[in-house]
């Protein structure tokens, strides 16, 4: 299958996916505090990719490792807390939606610092995207006028580290397997993840204990292993054969997944949302057409 089919297919199924991960957040949060969801939440990715992925790390070599830490670390490690601590305070819907700025954060962090050529064509299509992610903010902020919003300085934060990830991949792991970099991101990161774990207390027999311990456990654990572990590989595979821009405008599509969550779960959703939904489509739409980049 060409590349420029399969770019799409891996779009579609990562929005799906990762639309699906706030819910499961929010889920987790019911019987885990923030430390333990971004803690257990590595651990189950790492305990998947271990099992499929080991032999994939003969790949890694030399100063490679070097970039597959700080991958590790910025792709995912400091992202899974910030999401999980966005979410004690603000809709899992809304938090989504705050991600989308990521694809801007990636062209402004690849022009910045990684020799990124400027193209115009993508530009507007990231302006359009986010004109319709701030009217999804506004609309959230007006029918949640309790939700702390200072909260969404963490999400533009874990955006900001995505989009860096994403640049650093295309620049310096581009020849390695997708699975050797997610394998190897999460084998540098699952042991600074348990000691964050043991720090909570939640090996403890109280903790264990808790009546929505079994359940908030089962939630993080899809949430490890295909919201985080198999969809690292999707993701990763995605911007070798794309761009960094073109891979994290997944994130313009993962808000409409997510508010359709959102909705099933009580969160409030209005016309205006949906409007915003179908103006982050356009956005994406532009970013990825095949006129002439000028």
């Amino acid at each position: 299958m060409p590349n420029s089919t399969l770019k799409w297919i891996y779009l579609c199924l990562l929005a799906l996916v990762w639309g699906s991960s706030f819910i499961l957040i929010k889920k987790g949060l019911v019987g885990l505090t923030p430390l333990q969801v971004g803690s257990l939440r590595t651990v189950f990715a790492a305990l998947f990719l271990a099992a499929i992925g080991l032999r994939s790390l003969k790949h890694i070599k030399g100063k490679q490792w070097m970039w597959i830490t700080f991958s590790g670390f910025f792709g995912t490690f400091f992202p899974a807390y910030l999401f999980s601590f966005a979410e004690t305070e603000i809709d899992s819907a809304i938090v989504s939606i705050l991600n989308s700025t990521t694809p801007l954060l990636s062209m402004l962090v690849g022009i910045a610092l990684f020799e990124a050529t400027f193209v115009r064509k993508k530009f507007v299509g990231v302006m359009v995207g986010l004109l319709g992610t701030t009217a999804l903010i506004w609309s959230g902020a007006t029918v949640n006028p309790d939700q702390n919003y200072w909260y969404s300085l963490l999400v533009i934060l874990a955006s900001l580290f995505y989009g860096i990830n994403a640049n650093v991949i295309k620049k310096h792991l581009q020849t390695l397997p997708a699975l050797a970099i997610t394998t190897g991101n999460f084998m540098v990161i699952v042991v600074p993840a348990l000691i964050v774990l043991a720090t909570t207390g939640f090996f403890s027999a109280e903790v264990l204990s808790g009546p929505n311990i079994p359940l908030s456990l089962l939630y993080i654990g899809i949430l490890g292993v295909v919201g985080t572990g198999a969809a690292l590989i999707f993701f990763n595979k995605l911007i070798q054969i794309s761009d960094p821009v073109f891979s994290t405008s997944v994130t313009y599509l993962v808000p409409i997944v997510a508010l359709g969550w959102g909705f099933l779960d009580g969160e409030k959703f209005t016309l205006i949302q949906l409007f915003s939904g179908i103006i982050i489509i356009v956005g994406v739409l532009i970013v990825n057409s095949r006129k002439k980049n000028v």
